[in-house]
């Protein structure tokens, strides 16, 4: 089984996001802690390939607005049969960035994988089988 390894971990990035915007930042700083209500919250098996978790942002750091969050600068992109979906969460008033989402997806050993990492949207994984009775499930039986 394919285990995902991203350089989004919430552990080690978590202390070093906030709301920098300098001129040439790498993505990292770009993103803004001081614009969520819980940094990369636990979402268990949930994974977002789309969207953002509002329930999640408190307002935009640099306007200090509670507006609608728009969708930049998204990427899919296949790498070795993953499919990798990136993109900028942003502040609709004052272009923001909020936070860096990102979604991969597999299918991997007769399963499927998904991971999703991001600061607003929080961290999730999941894994299902693709055939009809989930060998995993069924060994639990026993």
């Amino acid at each position: 089984m394919k285990i995902f390894v991203t350089e989004f971990r919430s552990s080690h990035f978590a202390q070093e996001w906030n709301c920098s915007r300098r001129q040439g930042s790498d993505k990292k700083s770009d993103m803004c802690q001081n614009c969520v209500n819980n940094v990369f919250p636990d979402r268990g098996h949930t994974c977002l390939e789309n969207g953002s978790y509002l329930m999640n942002f408190a307002s935009c750091a640099q306007c200090n607005k509670k507006e609608m969050i728009k969708i930049h600068n998204k990427e899919e992109t296949e790498e070795d049969q993953e499919q990798v979906i990136t993109y900028q969460h942003v502040c609709q008033n004052c272009d923001h960035v909020i936070a860096e989402h990102e979604y991969r997806f597999c299918v991997e050993d007769g399963y499927q994988e998904y991971q999703m990492t991001c600061l607003l949207c929080g961290s999730g994984e999941d894994s299902i089988s693709i055939l009809p009775d989930d060998p995993r499930k069924e060994m639990d039986l026993f």
